[in-house]
């Protein structure tokens, strides 16, 4: 019994084996990496002479927390993580609950068309709104203009530019969880639905009292990689705005690639990245902690 539990260990082993090796090539080593270098001041002189790197301890640190542009950059990723993580929850929840009705003809048509823009390229449709937002031109200020409004320099002012880039990411990225969310719903036993239903609970009290709890693990998991992938936006504001006007747009992942391979302080641009990491791991840490308190209040 002993030997053959010992077979069986020795053989998971072996499968698990090529995994763990990527994860520590591509994932722990690159981290670890990142968290030496940003104790020190490589830049782009010491990758020709790795020798001149010198051990400045937390000195990348002072001056990250010195340097206005990392506030203003963390309030901006803050703003989308705040406002565009539940806004995209919210809709991905809607749209599941759309095709999943029992009224709703042609669902796969629509579980492909919602889900399309997953899989689109980010830079192709971070293009594609630039021009539905453009001041003179984009059909979005041309369907305002039928109502009476002018026209709005989305992107060029410093008020509209992150909610303009939160709308076109809600848009891009709903499809994913809202996946999730009908897999979710499709697990939810009808027999719940019709008890409640027989003891007099409306469309409203079903969905709060049997969808929602039931839905409790798929809204955590939805919830925390939506905000992982919040905190690491960088595509949409790259391409679209290049960091806004007045820096309305630059998030953190924006202004660590600036530091890194613009200017090239590798180092500045690792305590960056390691405030960032800090910052995603207390996030989770926080949504996680408040799922186990509902779940203990329910």
């Amino acid at each position: 019994m002993i030997q053959h539990e010992r077979a069986e260990s020795r053989a998971g082993w072996m499968f698990i084996t090529p995994a763990l090796v990527l994860i520590g090539v591509f994932f722990v080593i690159p981290v670890l990496g990142a968290l030496v270098l940003s104790f020190t001041d490589f830049d782009i002189y010491s990758i020709g002479n790795p020798a001149d790197t010198r051990f400045i301890g937390l000195g990348n640190y002072r001056s990250l927390f010195a340097d206005p542009l990392f506030w203003k950059a963390l309030r901006n990723t803050a703003y989308y993580v705040v406002v565009g993580g539940p806004l995209s929850v919210v809709v991905s929840l809607a749209a599941a609950l759309l095709v999943n009705a029992r009224l709703i003809r042609w669902k796969p048509l629509f579980r492909s068309a919602f889900f399309a823009p997953w899989v689109t390229t980010l830079v192709a449709v971070a293009l594609v709104w630039r021009y539905l937002y453009h001041p003179q031109y984009g059909l979005l200020n041309a369907l305002l203009g039928l109502v009476g409004v002018g026209p709005i320099d989305w992107l060029g002012n410093p008020h509209w530019a992150m909610p303009a880039i939160i709308l076109m990411s809600v848009w891009k990225n709903f499809g994913y969880n809202m996946l999730i969310f009908l897999a979710g719903l499709q697990t939810i036993p009808p027999q719940l639905y019709e008890a409640a239903e027989l003891d007099g609970a409306g469309q409203w009290q079903r969905f709060r009292q049997v969808t929602v709890p039931m839905l409790g693990p798929t809204f955590v998991f939805v919830g925390v990689v939506t905000m992982i992938a919040a905190f690491q936006i960088f595509s949409e504001p790259y391409v679209m705005t290049q960091g806004g006007p007045l820096k309305s747009t630059l998030t953190l992942v924006l202004f660590m690639y600036e530091q890194g391979f613009r200017w090239w302080r590798l180092g500045f641009a690792a305590a960056v990245a390691v405030v960032l990491g800090l910052l995603t791991l207390a996030g989770t840490a926080v949504q996680l902690r408040l799922r186990r308190g509902g779940e203990r209040v329910v």
